[in-house]
């Protein structure tokens, strides 16, 4: 697949303090990649190199076959950039912010300034100060800034920080049909629900490193290889009986409905039955899909066995 960025063991330092350690990713064009991770895992940092603003000391970065520190003003025309803490002008309009970004591209009079303000719903308010907008609809003037050159590239650093339930909803729905429009997206969050349904591959990060990449389903495959299913009944600690039952290879329970792993999920029928026949009395029996935070922390879990 054609890829849109690729960097290769990258490595970024600040004075003593390691921000990207041997990274390694790919972005194919058309698709969406999050990159996952705490903060300070280093997923700034490496928007910034994509860039480049910022010079890898080792490695290599390529952007659509190009080099950002080189061809650095290629590059950045074919990119849209949304900070975590967008730069705009307070003091200006939202019409003037996206007619100053409209001349630095040369885009001319012809700029689509209230077409690109008006798919992100903010095309009302063009006309009032950016000072006082909500910290929503910041974000959704510098999502129609970053688009107004209509770039094939989109960087999204933390999108969603600091905005309300439904501004956040508002702005991963917008971000999904750009991706549908066939937009290269990459975005970076520490909320692994905010990923949920976006990306097409996951690259999750650790103190500057890739634990690992793959498409969510891939990563289930590879954390989950067994089928698990979600048992509860009336009385919970009646569930316990579905341990020593043929096909099941691992239970868990916490005080709630129980995980049960299966070594083959046409023993599910069989394990109802059974459970039915000593009386527990099941009110669900569901396959359980592992979210994004499953995956996290089932790769956190095998990082720390293996070293």
């Amino acid at each position: 697949m054609d890829q849109a960025v690729t960097l290769e063991h990258v490595r970024r330092t600040f004075g003593a303090v390691v921000a990207l350690d041997d990274l390694s990713m790919l972005a194919p064009r058309g698709t969406v990649t999050v990159l996952v991770g705490p903060n300070g895992a280093g997923k700034t940092t490496a928007v910034r190199v994509i860039t480049g603003a910022l010079p890898a000391d080792n490695g290599r970065v390529s952007v659509f076959g190009l080099d950002p520190i080189a061809d650095g003003e290629e590059v950045r025309r074919r990119c849209g950039v949304v900070a975590a803490k967008p730069a705009l002008y307070d003091r200006l309009s939202g019409r003037d912010n996206l007619r100053y970004s409209a001349q630095l591209y040369g885009l001319g009079d012809d700029a689509p300034i209230v077409e690109s303000a008006a798919r992100f719903g903010i095309d009302d308010a063009l006309e009032v100060r950016v000072g006082g907008y909500s910290t929503g609809m910041k974000t959704r003037l510098a999502l129609a800034r970053a688009l107004l050159h209509d770039p094939e590239l989109l960087l999204l650093d933390e999108p969603t920080s600091g905005l309300d339930p439904e501004s956040a909803h508002a702005v991963l729905q917008l971000i999904d049909e750009m991706a549908a429009a066939g937009k290269t997206v990459v975005m970076c969050t520490h909320l692994l629900l905010e990923a949920e349904g976006l990306a097409d591959q996951v690259v999750m990060l650790e103190a500057g490193r890739d634990l690992v990449t793959g498409a969510p389903a891939e990563l289930v495959r590879r954390y989950w290889p067994s089928p698990v299913v979600v048992f509860d009944a009336e009385d919970r600690t009646a569930l316990a009986a579905a341990k020593t039952l043929d096909g099941v290879t691992a239970f868990e329970q916490d005080g709630g409905p129980a995980r049960v792993t299966v070594d083959d999920i046409a023993r599910v029928p069989d394990i109802v039955a059974a459970l039915a026949a000593a009386g527990v009395r099941l009110t669900r029996v569901a396959p359980y899909d592992p979210s994004l935070e499953d995956i996290y922390f089932a790769v956190r879990a095998a990082r720390t066995v293996s070293s």
